[in-house]
């Protein structure tokens, strides 16, 4: 028995797809963690120095371990923060970018329960300040902020303008009719 086929072609009656809210909000949540990462790695990039003393204000890391950090941590910023943007290994860059919150997150409260007073180094600069001077509640707030957006980029990483879109892209499916046995009358697989 042949097959009925529509006279209109698919391709002639389908409706732009519509992107769910969740998307867009992932788009934004991208590209907020991934703006601020990639500003503040920039920030401190040309001044490496200010960076290593910078961590090692934190008293956290052995003293040998500090430059190390202090010098790869601009750079694992802008690269996860280029990351997030372009929307390239989504998931990933998001559970980077949450775990770089985290670690600034416990950094930051380890400096407050422990009376240092420093600025952060979030973004350059850094150093002893004043016990008055400290921001602590509003660095962890912000940071937290910035945590939740990249826990929900790590649980809904599809968005717009993301290059995993085309990257990772389903194969369009194909216009050939289904091969079926006469027999069955069901389709063959």
């Amino acid at each position: 028995m042949p097959r009925y086929t529509d006279a209109v072609p698919a391709s002639v009656t389908a409706v732009p797809a519509r992107r769910p809210w969740q998307e867009w909000v992932t788009l934004a949540a991208r590209l907020v963690l991934g703006g601020v990462l990639l500003v503040a790695g920039l920030l401190k990039v040309t001044q490496l120095d200010a960076s290593v003393q910078s961590v090692r204000l934190y008293q956290l890391l052995p003293w040998e371990v500090t430059a190390a950090v202090g010098a790869a941590l601009p750079i694992v910023e802008i690269i996860v923060g280029l990351l997030l943007i372009t929307g390239t290994f989504t998931r990933l860059s998001a559970v980077a970018g949450s775990l770089l919150m985290l670690a600034f997150i416990i950094g930051i409260a380890s400096v407050w329960a422990r009376g240092i007073s420093i600025d952060c180094g979030c973004f350059g600069g850094g150093g002893e300040v004043e016990a008055s001077q400290t921001q602590y509640p509003a660095e962890i707030a912000r940071d937290l902020g910035l945590l939740l957006a990249g826990a929900w980029t790590v649980w809904r990483p599809r968005s717009p303008f993301a290059v995993d879109g085309w990257l990772f892209a389903a194969p369009a499916p194909s216009d050939d009719p289904v091969p079926t046995n006469e027999d069955d009358k069901e389709p063959t697989r």
